[in-house]
């Protein structure tokens, strides 16, 4: 297994179209702390407006996800991504407004381009072979990695060197350029079935009641990202309690980009052993066990590898969750799986940085960081459990219906006729 089937100008034109999307996302949170932090009660309104961006995608993301069309998903993209930079620019040159209208800018750029993300990776799987997904999946996650790695140092270094509103402005125009890009890709995806219907893929299953059937993924993908969220929340107080210096948490945290990079790099290069569900549960172990790590250890050499390690292992598990959303949903449902997979992410995210942030106020940094760790475990080993379970009654089916077409061919080879609606075999005059 190579990267050789996905190297191709198309991919490079996703790639380029990919970034404009999704580093505003990247860059949001941190650029929306340094817009307000010169007014009164600073930090707590950027908080606040931040919040308002991430309910807007979690909300966002499964409500547009699922009325995504592959036939138009070209149009739908691009007036998603057009008001998302609408947003983005309503922040950016309004900066003294009104808290409750910089929030409602927030929450417009925030949901309005949601739904981008699953999108574009259903779009990244069919300019590939299917034999090249994982590796095209491995791309997009060295991609994601380095937009997390590069984001806040630009807002940082855009906010403080030159005006705390240009973030907001750049993001805004690298946004409105991904919208033009679309138009240099297909203008969607194959997949039957959809075409203004409530299904999923020709299966004659509403799209719902198909979306909710892959619950224990959504719930291990989010157990996968609460790590992040927790390491990126608690580090600077981490630090502190450590008595090494704030200024730390940047460089270690974009070493564990690096380290996401890597890992999906690796994943990529080669098949794996094992079910996908279970190698999502050793890598998420492995994960939790490096963030522990990095929790106990006292010095700052130590604490880098551990995050090194676990942003290596967290990129690969991110991979089997969404190649498990391929195996498990139709082709017209992808897209909205990996929507509704995002917003589960956020969901995640936001459930341990409130959790952190609680434990916090009482306990030490170190002492947040393992609830955080046993709160991911209790979601992995939910997720997992699903899985088996559907995997379980998936397999009872397909022996069901064998037997089905076993006693169908005894009865038509005795001169008997199938009745009973179909369900059972029933040789004639019997």
């Amino acid at each position: 297994m190579t990267y050789r089937d996905v190297v191709s100008r198309q991919v490079l034109t996703w790639a380029c179209t990919a970034v404009g999307a999704r580093m505003p996302v990247a860059m949001a949170p941190l650029a929306l702390v340094f817009l307000v932090r010169e007014r009164p009660g600073g930090y707590s309104l950027g908080a606040i407006i931040a919040a308002a961006y991430v309910l807007g995608e979690i909300v966002g993301a499964p409500v547009l996800g699922m009325r995504l069309r592959p036939e138009r998903a070209r149009r739908q993209l691009a007036v998603g991504l057009g008001l998302g930079a609408a947003g983005f620019l309503g922040l950016g040159v309004f900066p003294g407004a009104h808290p409750v209208v910089l929030a409602g800018f927030a929450c417009l750029a925030g949901a309005a381009p949601s739904a981008a993300t699953g999108a574009l990776r259903t779009l990244l799987g069919s300019l590939v072979p299917e034999r090249s997904v994982a590796q095209a999946l491995s791309v997009e996650s060295i991609l994601t990695a380095g937009v997390w790695a590069l984001s806040p140092a630009a807002v940082a270094g855009l906010a403080l060197g030159v005006a705390p509103r240009v973030p907001l402005l750049l993001a805004a125009g690298l946004m409105a350029s991904s919208a033009g890009g679309l138009w240099l890709l297909p203008a969607g995806w194959g997949a039957g079935g959809t075409e203004g219907k409530d299904e999923a893929g020709g299966t004659g299953a509403p799209l719902l009641r198909v979306l909710v059937g892959a619950w224990p993924v959504y719930v291990t993908g989010a157990a996968s990202l609460t790590l992040l969220g927790l390491s990126e929340l608690v580090l600077p107080a981490l630090l502190e309690q450590r008595g090494i210096g704030v200024g730390w948490s940047g460089p270690l945290l974009a070493g564990m980009a690096v380290g996401g990079g890597l890992g999906a790099f690796l994943y990529g290069l080669r098949g794996w052993p094992g079910l996908l569900r279970t190698r999502s549960l050793v890598l998420t172990a492995g994960t939790s066990a490096c963030v522990t790590l990095a929790a106990l250890i006292p010095s700052t050499p130590g604490i880098a590898v551990a995050l090194v390690v676990g942003g290596t292992l967290q990129s690969g598990a991110m991979i089997t969750r969404n190649l498990s959303l391929r195996e498990v949903l139709p082709p017209g449902a992808l897209a909205a799986g990996y929507s509704v997979m995002y917003a589960a992410a956020g969901a995640g995210y936001a459930a341990t940085g409130s959790l952190a942030g609680a434990l916090l106020q009482v306990t030490a940094p170190s002492t947040a960081i393992l609830a955080g760790v046993g709160l991911t475990a209790l979601l992995t080993v939910t997720g997992w459990w699903g899985e088996v379970r559907r995997a379980g009654r998936g397999a009872g089916a397909a022996r069901v219906s064998a037997g089905a077409d076993v006693a169908v061919a005894d009865g038509g080879a005795d001169g008997g006729t199938v009745a009973d609606g179909g369900d059972r075999a029933r040789p004639l005059g019997l």
